[in-house]
C-alpha cells in the first residue's frame, strides 16, 4: 500500500470515527429529553390555571383540587422541587410552545384543532359542556332556545369554538345569540349570570355541579350542548418522554383505584378517564 493510500486511509477512518462520536453524542442528547433534564435540574416548572373548581382552584393563597392532587404523585415521582405558575387559560397554551415552562397541569379540553400543536396526556376527566341559567329561568329548554339571548363562555376554551358554530347555524336561519360574551375565567361568567349580565353561560358539567352546590337556588342546568369530551394535561410534541412518564403515573392510579377515589373526594362521582381511544386521527 502506498504512503498517499495509506494516509488517505487514516484520514478517512478519523473522519468516520468523529462522525460516529458525533452520532452517538447527538443520539444520547436526543435520548435524555426533557425528563432527564428535569432531574438534573432538581426542578419541574407546571402551568395551571387555578380557576377552575374542583379541578384546580385556590383557597388560602394555595392551589388546590383534584388536578393538584394527582400532580402531586407526578411530582413525587420525579423527586425534584415544582415551580407552579397560575396563568391566565389563554397565555398557557402559546406559553407552552413557547418553553416558559415544562407542561400544563390544568384542565385542556381535547379537540383536533389542539390535537395538532400539542401532545395530550391521557384523560384525567371527561364532561359535558351544559347551559347554565338562573334558578326559575325556563327559557332555555335546549340549545336553539339561547336564539336572541346572551350568552357567556370563557375565552379560548374549549367551548368558544362549539358556541361559535352554534350561533352561526342560528345566523344562517336567521336567528342567532343576541350578543356572545367571552370573560377571561370561568368565574367571571357565573358572576356575570347571578347578576344578570348575561342570560346562560356555558361551562364543564362537573363545574356546574359545583356551583350549584357551593350557591344553591341560584343556578339551574337548563341543556347540555355539543358531544361529551375528555379534560386532560398537554406537552409539547417533542417532549413526548414528559407525556409518557405522567401517563404512567396516571395508569398507576387508575388501576390503583386512587383515581376513583380522588374523583369522588371532589365530584361526588366517577369520571371516564380512557387509556385508548380518545384522541383525534392523527394527534400526537
Amino acid at each position: 500500500m502506498s504512503k498517499i493510500t495509506t494516509a488517505l486511509t487514516r484520514r478517512n477512518f478519523a473522519i468516520g470515527s468523529a462522525a460516529a462520536l458525533l452520532t452517538l453524542s447527538a443520539g444520547r442528547a436526543i435520548a435524555a429529553g426533557l425528563l432527564d433534564d428535569i432531574k438534573s435540574r432538581g426542578k419541574v416548572v407546571v402551568a395551571t390555571e387555578a380557576a377552575f373548581e374542583p379541578f384546580e382552584y385556590v383557597v388560602d393563597g394555595k392551589i388546590v383540587g383534584y388536578n393538584m392532587d394527582i400532580l402531586s404523585v407526578v411530582v413525587e415521582g420525579l423527586g425534584v422541587q415544582m415551580e407552579q405558575l397560575n396563568l391566565p387559560f389563554q397565555g398557557i397554551l402559546p406559553g407552552l410552545l413557547a418553553k416558559k415552562f415544562d407542561f400544563v397541569a390544568t384542565s385542556v379540553g381535547i379537540n383536533e384543532e389542539r390535537a395538532k400543536k400539542y401532545a395530550y396526556t391521557r384523560p384525567t376527566g371527561s364532561f359535558d359542556n351544559v347551559i347554565v341559567v338562573r334558578k326559575g329561568d325556563d327559557r332555555v329548554k335546549s340549545p336553539d332556545d339561547l336564539n336572541g339571548l346572551v350568552v357567556a363562555t370563557q375565552l379560548a376554551s374549549s367551548v368558544q369554538p362549539i358556541l361559535d358554530k352554534h350561533n352561526a347555524e342560528l345566523k344562517a336561519k336567521g336567528g342567532g345569540y343576541a350578543e356572545l360574551k367571552l370573560f377571561t375565567a370561568f368565574p367571571e361568567t357565573h358572576l356575570a349570570l347571578a347578576s344578570s349580565q348575561v342570560d346562560a353561560i356555558v361551562i364543564a358539567s362537573p363545574s356546574a355541579a359545583v356551583l350549584m352546590k357551593n350557591v344553591p337556588d341560584t343556578y339551574q342546568v337548563a341543556a347540555k350542548i355539543g358531544d361529551s369530551s375528555y379534560l386532560s394535561w398537554v406537552t409539547r410534541p417533542d417532549n413526548l418522554d414528559v407525556r409518557d412518564y405522567i401517563n404512567a403515573k396516571i395508569d398507576e392510579l387508575n388501576d390503583a383505584g386512587k383515581l376513583k377515589e380522588l374523583q369522588m373526594k371532589w365530584f361526588g362521582f366517577e369520571m371516564q378517564t380512557p387509556k385508548e381511544g380518545y384522541l383525534p386521527a392523527g394527534a400526537f
